[in-house]
């Protein structure tokens, strides 16, 4: 499936959708700012923590990091470990912000 733009996964969130999104950023950006409702699972962390989502591989997963290129990895991962409908947050955080 195509990655998701910003505004479309907020018009979800507004229509009250239960959406997966894991953030892989570092802590201390998590901290900082987030996505609310997010699960947050750093990308050093997703190869020993990936059972945590265990009951989303058939479901959409939204990935999203700072700008997208962690989320790439994140989401190339999730792929190779059997998920089926991961799609990278276009931008990051930093377009969901704006």
């Amino acid at each position: 499936m195509s990655d998701i733009a910003s505004d479309e996964l907020k018009q979800r969130q507004a229509a009250g959708e239960k959406l997966v999104i894991l953030d892989v950023r570092e802590g201390w950006e998590y901290e900082e700012s987030r996505i609310e409702g997010s699960q947050h699972i750093p990308l050093g962390s997703l190869p020993q923590r990936v059972d945590e989502l265990e009951d989303f591989k058939e479901g959409e997963v939204i990935v999203h990091c700072k700008g997208g290129s962690r989320a790439n990895s994140a989401k190339a991962f999730l792929a190779q470990n059997g998920f089926r409908n991961v799609r990278n947050l276009i931008g990051g955080i930093t377009a969901y912000q704006q």
